[in-house]
Order: structure tokens, then C-alpha cells, then sequence
């Protein structure tokens, strides 16, 4: 994750020979930002977990926010002045691209614990520190909160520091879910007499639409409401025309006895440009909504936006884990994918519906060509769609220049043929692995005039795989026989042979 990072700041353009500091927030604005954040929730569990050790080994405890501001600061008060020549102080803002690779900024982009350790930092004033950082994610919706560091001199950090601090925002992040269910038992107590006297559909939400109560319906954790809730006619995903009203700390939420067509005159934009901050949005008669992706529902999305016909359990398998036999994975996280989506994905095969419009956001910077580029265990090498060009692919040296190969773009039938012009795709070349990255650009999936499904524009490169390294011949010395084990009886003059079995 350090050259990673490393190679993040020599695209930005960080100096590491300067140490530039950005403008230090008000002591107004760091209060203001206190006071609307989650951690301050969990400051008592993170000040237990950490301040004990930290205060007695010579090192400092650093809480900021999901922008890298520092709000809270404390431990070794010695420690505590080195950290202001370093400009490691209140309100001061250490994102990645700001002062280079660090224990704050850089598990904000990665969403990893991280320890940098001494030279590691990219600016060579910080070489002198040593940081162990661990993100702090919202358990609702998975979005980041901030990250808790602890931080000292080089000659005071442990090798175990990092697991230590993962352990106490792990911790954090348990008692916020805790929070959580408290929240939910509260609004479920006022939602229970409300529920009873009502006839039909029916359920009640908090805020972030997690179920307190249901009535006259299966029971579904969570229901996605759109980013600006407010109280009317609402169109939600799974539910269909809804009408919303505010309830308690939450929201109750009555379903229409009869589900017309949900997918009608909807269209959604899969927006894949920012690692790790994938969302779909779906804009409809009844207002527009959106949902943060995992890796996995971004990269289920994406296959079928660009395979408009259609994808089979099996080739998903196969488009993913290279294994068509992984059906089971498949299924279980196209059901959760449904859960949002409801009626604009068809099964057998999946599919977006015909008047379904789908539009695909990609990035623009060649660094995050999709969600495969950031760091994380997403399963096997995937297998899928070759080069789409006639041109040769490109050498180890122009791989290493350009993580995404050469930009080129095609259109992609609702069929799922791959056209480029009137010529079809070559075969990849031997000793070259098919990659399905996507390098940069904007993808658009329309309907045309009779519902026949629009051509998608898509930009794909291939990775070939290095040459298998030659077999060196070691030569093998011999062994000098044994001697032939003797015994000899007592009285005896010369050796007795014995037949060894």
C-alpha cells in the first residue's frame, strides 16, 4: 500500500523536499465539526483504548474526520509539541493529496489500517515519525467516518502498534452499532400502536431507511430512500409508489395495494469514477434516489450494463471468478442487488429491463480504471472480454507507464456482440491474460424507437501476462556408498559381513 501511495502522490504532483501546510480550520469550525460527527459518539471507547498506553509510551492519539481535518488530539504533552512543528495540529488538514503518504490521509483513501513508518512518508521532513492509522466506518451504510492514529518519534513506535489500533476502531465501530439498535428499539416502541391500526402495507424506517417495524409485508432490513427524503408520494425501490410520512425519529412508510410498472421511464446512472465511492442512481417519475455500491454489486452492475441480452448465473461466475460452477456466490448477491433495484432487473437471465435506460459513469484518471484497482481481496484474476482493437498489445515498458493500456472505445449491440467498425475482435495473442478494465470515458446504454436496447460505449484494455521464466538444470553430486554395517562377536579376529534386510 506504500508505493501505491507513493505513486498517487508523484501523479498529484506532492513535493517531498517541501512541507506544505494548508490553512488551519477556526476553533468555531473544529466545534462545529464535533459536534456533527459520529465519533463523538465513540471519543470515550477510542480515549479508553488507546490514551492508557499511548500517554506512557511517547505517543499522541489523532481523531479526523472523513476529510482529514484533526479535530481531537491528545497524549504525551512532550510528544504533543513535536507534533506542532510538524503541522500535526487542530483543524490542520492531512488528506493524502495534501501532505503525502501519512497515517491519516492515506487508510481515508485505502479504508485500511496503515502504519507508516518513518521514511516511508513521502515528505522527508516526516521521515523523523511513525503513524498507525485505521479508518472508522458508519456500520449503517458503510460510509467513512474518519480515522483514529496514533502516532510518536521513530524510536518509540512497536511493531504491534498497527493491530492495536485496529482492534480499538473495530471496537468504535461496535459501540456506533450498538447506537444503532438502541435507536431502532426506541422507534420501534412508537411505531408498534401506529402499525397495529393500520390495514394494507406498511413499515417503519429510520432515517437512513433501516426497518423498526413491519406490518402486512415480508420483513426486509433496509429500504433505499432517496438522498432528500421528505414526506409525500415517493416511488421506492422493492416497494414500488409509496406515500411517506414522518414518524418519531424516522419515517413510516405505507405501499400501494397494486405495483405498477416500476421500470417505466426510469433511468439509472451506474457511476464508477471515484474508488471506492460506487453508486447507482435511478431517476423516475417519483423523484430520483441512489445507493453506495460494494466492489462486488459495481462490478455485477457494470457486466450487465455492457451485456444489455442478458448474463446466465454461470457466465457471471465466469466473468467474475473465472469458475462458472460459482453460481451460488452469484445468486446470493444478485437477490441483494434486487433488494434495491426491484423491477428493473429481470431474471433468467439477469438483465435490466427493455425500457430501462442505463448510463455508466467510468474514470477518467487512469489510475482507478475500476473497482478491481483498489486495494482489496476481490477474488481471482477475472476472465473476460479481449482487446477490441486491431492493435498489437502493448509492450512490458508501455505497461508500466500506462496501468490501462491503450484508450479506444466500440459499441456493445444489446446482443452483447463486440464490434469494432465492421471488423470482430482478434483473438487475443497468446501468453496475453484478457483483462475487463475499464480505462476512461462515459458509457451509455439507451433504447431506441420499437424498445430494441441502444449500443454502449465502452473502453477496455488487456494486460498480457509475462513469459513463463525458463527451468535451470541443477546438477545433483553423487553420494559415496556406505559401508556395509559389520558386527563383531566377542573373541572374534576379523569383521563378520551381515546381510542387511
Amino acid at each position: 500500500m506504500i508505493e501505491q501511495s507513493w505513486e498517487r502522490m508523484l501523479r498529484s504532483g506532492v513535493d517531498p523536499d517541501h512541507d506544505f501546510r494548508s490553512g488551519l480550520l477556526p476553533r468555531e469550525e473544529v466545534e462545529r465539526r464535533r459536534e456533527a460527527s459520529a465519533l463523538r459518539h465513540v471519543l470515550p471507547v477510542l480515549r479508553e483504548g488507546l490514551l492508557s498506553v499511548a500517554d506512557v509510551a511517547h505517543h499522541i492519539m489523532v481523531v479526523a474526520d472523513e476529510e482529514g481535518r484533526v479535530l481531537w488530539r491528545e497524549g504525551s504533552a512532550p510528544v504533543l509539541r513535536k507534533a506542532d512543528g510538524l503541522g500535526f495540529e487542530l483543524g490542520a488538514d492531512w488528506r493524502e493529496d495534501v501532505v503525502g503518504t501519512n497515517g491519516v490521509g492515506t487508510p481515508a483513501v485505502t479504508r485500511r489500517p496503515v502504519q507508516v513508518f518513518a521514511s516511508e512518508h513521502f515528505v522527508r521532513s516526516h521521515a523523523t515519525w511513525t503513524c498507525a492509522g485505521a479508518p472508522i466506518t458508519d456500520p449503517r451504510d458503510g460510509r467513512l467516518l474518519g480515522v483514529v492514529d496514533v502516532s510518536g518519534p521513530l524510536e518509540t513506535m512497536h511493531p504491534a502498534t498497527l493491530a492495536w489500533v485496529d482492534s480499538v476502531a473495530k471496537l468504535a465501530e461496535a459501540r456506533l452499532r450498538e447506537l444503532h439498535l438502541q435507536s431502532l428499539e426506541r422507534l420501534r416502541a412508537v411505531a408498534a400502536p401506529v402499525l397495529a391500526r393500520l390495514p394494507g402495507r406498511a413499515l417503519v424506517v429510520d432515517r437512513d431507511g433501516w426497518t423498526a417495524a413491519v406490518t402486512g409485508m415480508p420483513y426486509t432490513d433496509r429500504v433505499a430512500l432517496p438522498k432528500s427524503a421528505g414526506a409525500g408520494a415517493r416511488w421506492l425501490p422493492g416497494l414500488g409508489p409509496c406515500t411517506v410520512e414522518p414518524l418519531g425519529e424516522g419515517w413510516l412508510v405505507r405501499a400501494a395495494e397494486r405495483e405498477p410498472d416500476a421500470a417505466g421511464a426510469a433511468r439509472l446512472v451506474l457511476d464508477l469514477r471515484h474508488p471506492r465511492r460506487w453508486s447507482v442512481e435511478v431517476r423516475s417519475g417519483a423523484g430520483p434516489w441512489s445507493r453506495e455500491l460494494s466492489p462486488r454489486h459495481a462490478e455485477l452492475l457494470y457486466l450487465l450494463a455492457v451485456q444489455r441480452a442478458g448474463r446466465s448465473a454461470a457466465e457471471l461466475a465466469a466473468d467474475l471468478f473465472g469458475d462458472p460452477a460459482r453460481t451460488v456466490t452469484v445468486r446470493a448477491e444478485m437477490s441483494r442487488v434486487r433488494r434495491y433495484l426491484g423491477g428493473l432487473l429481470e431474471h433468467r437471465p439477469y438483465r435490466f429491463c427493455e425500457a430501462a435506460e442505463v448510463e455508466v459513469r467510468l474514470p477518467t484518471t487512469r489510475a482507478t480504471c475500476s473497482p478491481l484497482d483498489v486495494p482489496g481481496d476481490h477474488g481471482p484474476p477475472r476472465h473476460d472480454t479481449g482487446p477490441l482493437t486491431g492493435a498489437p498489445p502493448p509492450s512490458p515498458a508501455a505497461r508500466n507507464s500506462d496501468r490501462c493500456g491503450p484508450r479506444g472505445s466500440t459499441a456493445v449491440p444489446a446482443s452483447g456482440a463486440v464490434t469494432a467498425g465492421d471488423a470482430s475482435p482478434p483473438a487475443p495473442e497468446r501468453g496475453t491474460r484478457p483483462h475487463r478494465r475499464p480505462s476512461g470515458g462515459r458509457v451509455r446504454t439507451g433504447v431506441r424507437a420499437g424498445g430494441r436496447a441502444g449500443p454502449v460505449l465502452v473502453h477496455i484494455c488487456s494486460v498480457r501476462a509475462p513469459p513463463p521464466r525458463p527451468c535451470r538444470s541443477i546438477p545433483l553430486r553423487a553420494t559415496p556408498a556406505l559401508p556395509r554395517p559389520t558386527l563383531r562377536p566377542p573373541g572374534s579376529v576379523g569383521p563378520v559381513p551381515v546381510e542387511v534386510v
